[in-house]
């Protein structure tokens, strides 16, 4: 009897990254999302393929190395290589680290581009418009204006949508038949609501679909741009710089040599694209056209996140209005950078970047909370942690009736966050039980039911129900921050001694293990061994 195919595994990307300069934080934030929906799925027990990477082709890099006086392919070299040691100092457990100029990649892009020429979706014709070296796309002329340079006086013309200047271009291209496709992804977006989250931009792509589509110039004179993947049989014209990018996620893919009737064991279709607001048209309207026409699936979702600004501007290379991400976290930590992102970060709107807000959460959130928490139970004078563990006594009283019924549904709760796409609101339903625990462990003072003259029975047994519900708290907290925080997750976890197998998402449920409560590291002395120890003076 033949054995059924393996189950898809979940497959999340993150966009790839330009190489015309250095990485900033909104790179790391878009790793970071990614990062933690793949581990969410793994503790889950799935497997969790996460592919990010880097773009290196187009006429932005290819000046941007002029300009620099450098050859572009050792520019490439250096910038994705800044991108792979972001990526590993992030703590990002990715599984495929692509770039664009990669022998695999550019022969997935000869072929999806023959495939799409072979059923007619391609033709060759002269093109004009205006073109944005910065954005790598054209615009038509309802979408540029004139614009004024404050600093110098200049006028040009702008697009409206990105305010990125656009040149006027006349050459002869090849286009996709991109207009052919409005019915049938006006279709598709009826049916499947939730394609792009949040729900304001899936309205904006139907809005601009439903507005009519023009036919996409996929190729450009190989005179303007020579960076890039030649166009088969036709050396004269140089891939669009797109197309190229968003074939990438296809690439790790195994396109185009996925085996017949197996063809999601890497994982595509994609369950998952997480991208920056800038680039939803070519992710959300060029892209699942582009599959449609070969009858590629598409992805299943495709989550949109916002822009960090820094004094009210957006972040951008271009102006140099960046924040360097190795500084913050060498500077903060990987699991409170960690942290901050994933909390303050915005999807629907821009969040603003303040140091002074990463210590504040720092000294609010996980000093504040989760160390004192900690500090609180697992150091504490007069009771034992794994007597109380070992007692798992439910309480009588109503404040912590109430409790245990928070904590029985904060798994769920967490899941159906994560599910939706919105790790920021996860993590906040993770906090604010560790916040209610602390104040619940306030209100209940279990130091006042301890006396040097010893404890009477009855006092114990309160005593151990107060400890109990409160360290549960903090274990099934422990095992859910796991995706966002691997370092200080474990610290904590190893502090309860809770066993290494049992800190999956399936023993996250209340009362599930009596077998932890005797610490696997030194619980320490002053500061010395807490979970988040006091900030420096020169923060």
């Amino acid at each position: 009897m033949q054995s059924p195919p393996p189950k898809k595994p979940y497959y999340i990307t993150t966009p790839i990254f330009y190489v015309n300069a250095a990485p900033h934080i909104g790179h790391l934030y878009s790793l970071v999302l990614a990062d933690i929906l793949k581990r969410f799925q793994v503790l889950q027990g799935n497997k969790a393929i996460l592919c990010t990477g880097t773009d290196e082709h187009g006429m932005k890099i290819q000046r941007a190395a002029s300009k620099a006086g450098i050859h572009v392919r050792t520019m490439c070299d250096e910038n994705a290589q800044a991108f792979k040691n972001l990526a590993k100092m992030a703590g990002i457990d990715q599984d495929h680290f692509i770039r664009t100029t990669d022998p695999d990649h550019r022969f997935a892009v000869q072929h999806l581009w023959l495939m799409l020429e072979h059923r007619g979706h391609l033709y060759s014709s002269k093109h004009e418009g205006w073109y944005s070296v910065s954005d790598e796309a054209f615009y038509p002329r309802s979408a540029v204006q004139l614009a004024l340079d404050p600093s110098s006086g200049r006028k040009f013309m702008a697009s409206t949508e990105t305010g990125k200047e656009v040149e006027w271009i006349s050459e002869t291209n090849y286009h996709f038949r991109m207009s052919a496709f409005k019915d049938r992804l006006l279709k598709f977006y009826a049916e499947n609501p939730t394609f792009v989250l949040p729900s304001t931009r899936m309205k904006n792509v139907i809005d601009q679909v439903e507005s009519g589509l023009e036919d996409l110039s996929v190729s450009r004179p190989v005179e303007r741009l020579s960076w890039g993947i030649p166009v088969p049989d036709d050396e004269s014209q140089t891939i669009y710089v797109w197309l190229d990018a968003l074939v990438n996620y296809l690439t790790k893919a195994n396109y185009p040599f996925q085996i017949p009737g197996r063809e999601s064991e890497a994982g595509w279709p994609a369950n998952c694209h997480v991208i920056g607001k800038d680039i939803v048209r070519f992710h959300c309207i060029y892209w699942p056209a582009f599959l449609m026409a070969l009858n590629i699936p598409l992805p299943r979702q495709i989550l949109t996140h916002a822009h960090w600004t820094l004094g009210r501007e957006k972040m951008s290379k271009s102006t140099g209005n960046v924040v360097n991400p190795f500084f913050a976290l060498d500077r903060f930590g990987v699991d409170t950078m960690r942290y901050f992102l994933a909390l303050r970060g915005g999807l629907k709107d821009d969040a603003s970047y303040d140091n002074e807000f990463i210590i504040d959460v720092y000294k609010t959130d996980l000093q504040g909370v989760l160390g004192n928490l900690a500090s609180r139970l697992v150091r504490g004078k007069g009771w034992n942690v794994r007597r109380a563990v070992q007692s798992h006594l439910m309480g009588k009283s109503e404040a912590i009736r109430l409790h245990w019924i928070m904590l029985e549904n904060l798994p769920s709760e967490v899941a159906r966050k994560m599910e939706s796409l919105d790790p920021g609101k996860a993590l906040e339903a993770i906090i604010t039980a560790a916040r209610s625990t602390n104040k619940l462990m306030q209100v209940c003072s279990p130091w006042n039911l301890v006396n040097t003259d010893g404890i009477t029975p009855a006092r114990q047994l309160l005593l151990d129900e107060i400890i109990y519900v409160c360290v549960e708290s903090l274990r099934i907290c422990g095992i859910l921050l796991q995706p966002f925080m691997q370092s200080k997750s474990k610290h904590l976890l190893d502090l309860l001694g809770v066993a290494p197998d049992e800190r999956m998402f399936r023993n996250a449920t209340a009362r599930s293990d009596l077998n932890y409560g005797t610490p696997m590291v030194d619980i320490g002395r002053g500061t010395d061994g807490v979970l988040f120890p006091p900030l420096r003076s020169d923060f």
